[in-house]
């Protein structure tokens, strides 16, 4: 992967990457991912399970993250255009309650890694959108834990006002009101 930008974020592990992209008049080509390119970032070379979402526009997904079995995600817009927040609840961390917003798309070729720690969430903002993530775990449905996506006191910035929510994502508590327990350590 020839990286052309590597944006270290105001948050301690999220890297945005932009790859190098090879253009000609048969369209496009680039990496997506390369272990030794991610070695030399100090970012984890060995993903476990790869997941890909087709949403419409407006659906939010997220706040979601695992506990015991915490996630490091890669993740990238195949076809569309996202607004992409990674939320840290690292308990003790400095950064904790804080969050990084970036806009992925088809367009702007960004990568973005989340750290495990991270509660993780999207917003559809084209028509449609095919999302890609790379887990550095697999993925235990009971050890799924998520939090509100308009917390107040996340205060996140999202492009939307009325997003199409799973009920369960509805229901999720604020981070006021989960038990720290439920919250990975720092």
């Amino acid at each position: 992967m020839i990286i052309n930008h590597v944006e270290d974020s105001e948050i301690s592990g999220i890297k945005i990457l932009t790859p190098q992209i090879h253009k000609d008049d048969r369209g496009y080509f680039f990496e997506s991912f390369n272990s030794k390119d991610f070695k030399n970032l100090g970012l984890p070379t060995k993903f476990v399970q790869d997941n890909q979402s087709y949403s419409k526009k407006g659906t939010l997904r997220g706040l979601h993250y695992q506990l015991k079995y915490q996630q490091g995600k890669l993740v990238r817009v195949i076809k569309g255009k996202v607004f992409d927040v990674a939320v840290d609840i690292r308990q003790d961390s400095p950064t904790f309650g804080k969050y990084v917003g970036v806009h992925l798309s088809e367009k702007n070729y960004k990568i973005m890694y989340i750290p495990e720690g991270f509660a993780h969430g999207y917003v559809v903002l084209s028509k449609t959108v095919i999302f890609q993530y790379k887990c550095t775990e697999i993925y235990h449905p009971e050890d799924e834990y998520g939090l509100l996506w308009d917390d107040k006191d996340l205060n996140i910035q999202w492009p939307v006002k009325n997003p199409i929510l799973s009920n369960r994502d509805k229901s999720l508590p604020t981070l006021q009101f989960v038990n720290k327990k439920y919250l990975p350590k720092f």
